[in-house]
This record gives C-alpha cells, structure tokens and sequence, in this order.
C-alpha cells in the first residue's frame, strides 16, 4: 500500500510533553468501527470490557540507553551521543551514535557526565564494527551485570525524538517512562499504553472479572522511526526479542474457548501475541525475535481488542492499528482526536480499539 494513505497532519500543541497524573486520569477515545465515537478517560476501562476478558501487558523495563561522552585516542575528542538499542551479549550493544561520520571502527568512546559519573569511573567502549544510518556495534570495558550498573550510573532515560527535541530528559522521566508493570530490563523504549495503569485501575479491573496476564517484548528503538518508502512492501521492520510463557499461551487460549476476548494492552502486546498465535488463533509458547509487519489486510489470530496511544503519521503503529479497526475508521478516529485536543504520542492519551468485521 501507498505509505502516503497513512499520513495526516498533527498540530505541534497535541503532542505531550509530560503524562498526567494520576495516570488513569488520561482521556481514551473508544473506537467501534461501525458506531459512533465515545470520549471516555481510562479509568473507565472496565465499563467497557465484560468478565472474563483477558488484559495482556508488557513487562518490559525500559533502560537508561541514552548515553552521552566523547571519542578519545586521537588529537580531538569530539563529543559522541549514543543510543543502546540492542544487546548482543554480555559486553557488546548495537547502537546509533551522532555524528556517526566522528568514528571509525577501533575507536574508543568514554561515557560519563561531570558530576555524574558511575562509581566504577568512566564508562569506555570501542567501536567493533560500524554499519549504516549511525549504527554501530560498541563493545565495552565491563560484562554482564556491571555492565548493567555502569550503564544504569552514566545512562539516561531515552525520551522518544519528538519529545526530545522539545525539552531534555530528567530525574522525574526516569519513573514516568516506566510502566507499573516493568520488571524485565532491555526495552529502550516504553510501551507506552501501559504507562496508564495504576493499582487502583488494576484493582478494578480484577474485581469485575477481568483477568491480567504479562509478556516481555522489549521494544526497539526503531519503533519511533517512520516509514521512509512509498510503498509498505519496501519497507523492512526492526527485529525485537520477546517471551510468551506457556502458562499465559494456556489461559489465554481457555478464556478464549469460554467465550473471553483478548485485550493487547498496546502495540507491542498485539505484536508478539499475534507472532505467537498458530492458523487456527490458538497462542503458543513463544521465545525469540519478531519483526511482524501488520498492515491493512492482515487477518488478525489472537487479539480481539487492542488498547493504544496515538501514533506517528506515516508510523508502522499507525498502519497497525488502521490494520486493526480499518483504515477509514482510524482517519476519522485521529481528525476527532486532534480536534478535540487529545495528546498524542508517549506521554499521551489512549485509545481503546476494537477490531473491524473484515477481521472476524
């Protein structure tokens, strides 16, 4: 399909910069292709779903995977900005740096701000292998779970581009860009639905039968990234490491079989659901990569309604979701959105999405 069909204009002011608070506070357009929009908040979230339905969520951590130092060695030092978006084992990240053109493979980077430097010192790393659009691989002085603490002393939180081209990250990010659910570390992104969630919505989700269950999707850096080709079949989507458990595959699969709906608590959910799901929709165990890329057309297995943020014009997430409701029914979604001044994007607002008849 034409990329262009996806496009839409968003005036700068519907982009938040910061969450509300408290996080179930946000506004959630629900969209049921067919019927009329319905402005509603997320804490009304269980007034729309029925018992025995089934929320899946992402358990991922977001990283601090922004790192900022400077190349050394050689007669200049020029300051270096790097993004970790892909461990490779227990020393060595993928990573995009700026300015890429500054660095040569055997090049060594030092890591670490004056004033907040990691206890072990300075954080060094070389370059190992430099590829294309800024992409490099970093292999660092310390291993495994040091590695881990220099990166957690000397890091910061990854804000998404267009937040942070409009303000630089801080302290009160580095608990805002997590979810309530984040346990597993390796995202250097949020997945972002999630980040509405409070106990008490949990709560109350759970006091009306409906059931919670998590998956690990740790989530790329390429998920900010817009679609550059003018045909989606030329584009290639990023690859990201994800986990079903058999024990959440098994009681998806029977709520399902009593008559339960699969609820994907964002984008990343539905993914990795949908990765896992077998021809005949029953989810199976899953451990490995996935780069599905799921457009208009797409007959969706395992998800039966998806709750989401707003999305990038032109953006693999919003091709998704107009996969999911229809392309129509997201259009017109999204005009409703901008002119009744929902935010968009991270910190945002949600949408509760359910799936378009062409899709069962």
């Amino acid at each position: 399909m034409r990329t262009d069909l996806f496009d839409f204009d968003l005036p700068e002011g519907n982009i938040a910069l910061r969450p509300v608070s408290p996080r179930d506070a946000a506004r959630m357009l629900v969209v049921k292709p067919g019927e009329q929009l319905v402005d509603a908040a997320v804490r009304d979230l269980p007034g729309y779903l029925r018992a025995g339905d089934q929320l899946v969520v992402n358990d991922t951590k977001v990283i601090p995977a922004q790192l900022s130092g400077r190349r050394i060695g050689r007669e200049t030092e020029p300051k270096i900005d790097a993004t970790l978006i892909k461990r490779l084992d227990g020393s060595r990240w993928q990573a995009l740096v700026r300015p890429a053109k500054k660095l040569a493979v055997g090049d060594a980077i030092r890591f670490g701000n004056e004033g907040r430097v990691c206890l072990l010192g300075n954080l060094d790393a070389q370059v190992e292998h430099k590829g294309e659009n800024g992409e490099v691989t970093l292999s660092f002085a310390f291993h495994g779970p040091v590695l881990d603490q220099a990166i957690a002393d000397v890091g910061a939180p990854p804000l998404p581009p267009y937040i942070a081209s409009r303000r630089t990250a801080d302290e009160q990010d580095s608990a805002d860009y997590q979810t309530m659910f984040a346990v597993n570390e390796g995202a250097v992104a949020a997945p972002t639905a999630g980040l509405h969630f409070t106990s008490e919505l949990e709560t109350a989700l759970r006091e009306q039968g409906i059931g919670l269950h998590r998956l690990t999707l740790h989530v790329g850096a390429g998920t900010f990234l817009p679609v550059k080709a003018e045909d989606t079949s030329s584009h290639k989507m990023h690859a990201e490491w994800g986990t079903v458990s058999a024990a959440t595959a098994d009681a998806l699969n029977a709520a399902r079989a009593d008559g339960g709906r699969v609820v994907a608590v964002g984008t990343t959910s539905l993914r990795l659901l949908e990765s896992a799901a077998a021809g005949n929709g029953v989810i199976q165990p899953f451990t490995g990569e996935t780069s599905i890329f799921i457009t208009p057309g797409y007959q969706f297995r395992a998800v039966d309604i998806l709750m989401t943020n707003f999305h990038l014009p032109r953006s693999t997430l919003f091709m998704l979701v107009s996969a999911f409701s229809g392309l129509e029914t997201m259009q017109q979604a999204y005009a409703h959105a901008i002119a009744q001044g929902y935010r968009f994007y991270s910190y945002g607002d949600a949408s509760l999405l359910f799936r378009g008849s062409r899709n069962g």
